[in-house]
C-alpha cells in the first residue's frame, strides 16, 4: 500500500516535471528561433506596423524606409521637418517640397507678402508660392538638410507635398505593390 502510494506520487511528479520540461525546451527553441531569425522577426514587425499606421515610416535596411499604401491608392509620408512631425503627400509631380501656409506658420515660417513670387499649378489650380529653404526634412532615418520649399498661400493649398526637391536627393524610390520605399542617399 505505501508503495503504491509512492508510486502514484512519482507518477504524478513525472508528469508534471515533463510538462515543465517541455514547456521550458519550447520556450529555448523559441527564443533560439527568434533570435536566429531576428532580422526576418523584426521585418515583419515592421510590416505589421506599417499596416496598422499607413503613412508612418518603417525602417527597412540601412537607410531604406518603408510606407504602406493607404486604402484609397495614395501614400501618406510621416515626416519631420525642422524637427516637427507633419504629414506629406508623396509627389513625384511636385518641383518641390510644398508646404501649406498653415504648416508653415506652425514651422515659425512667415514669408512677406511679397515673398509669393513663384507661380505653381496645384490640383486647385494656379497660384502663387513663396520660396523658403528648410533646415531639415527627415522620413524615419533619411534626413536631409538645407531642403528648398515652397510655402502656398492660405487656402491654396490642403495638404504638404513631399517633392522633387527632397526626393531627387535619395538614391532611389520606388513603388512595389502596396508599398513606397525611399533610399536615402548613403543607402
Amino acid at each position: 500500500m505505501i508503495l503504491n502510494g509512492v508510486g502514484n506520487r512519482f507518477r504524478s511528479g513525472f508528469g508534471e516535471g515533463l510538462v515543465s520540461l517541455l514547456l521550458w525546451i519550447g520556450i529555448g527553441a523559441g527564443a533560439a528561433g527568434l533570435y536566429a531569425y531576428r532580422d526576418a522577426a523584426r521585418d515583419m514587425a515592421f510590416r505589421a506596423l506599417g499596416e496598422m499606421r499607413p503613412g508612418e515610416p518603417v525602417p527597412g535596411r540601412g537607410d531604406e524606409v518603408v510606407i504602406a499604401r493607404r486604402v484609397d491608392g495614395g501614400f501618406t509620408v510621416q515626416a519631420k521637418v525642422n524637427g516637427r512631425a507633419q504629414s506629406f503627400a508623396f509627389d513625384t509631380g511636385a518641383s518641390a517640397v510644398v508646404l501649406t501656409a498653415e504648416t508653415a506658420t506652425q514651422l515659425g515660417l512667415h514669408p512677406g507678402p511679397g515673398a509669393f513670387r513663384v507661380q505653381v499649378q496645384t490640383a486647385n489650380g494656379r497660384t502663387a508660392a513663396a520660396p523658403v529653404v528648410l533646415d531639415t526634412v527627415a522620413v524615419g532615418p533619411i534626413t536631409e538638410s538645407r531642403v528648398a520649399a515652397l510655402v502656398t498661400k492660405p487656402g491654396a493649398l490642403s495638404v504638404n507635398l513631399l517633392g522633387m526637391s527632397f526626393l531627387e536627393r535619395l538614391n532611389s524610390y520606388e513603388v512595389r505593390g502596396s508599398r513606397l520605399i525611399l533610399r536615402g542617399a548613403r543607402g
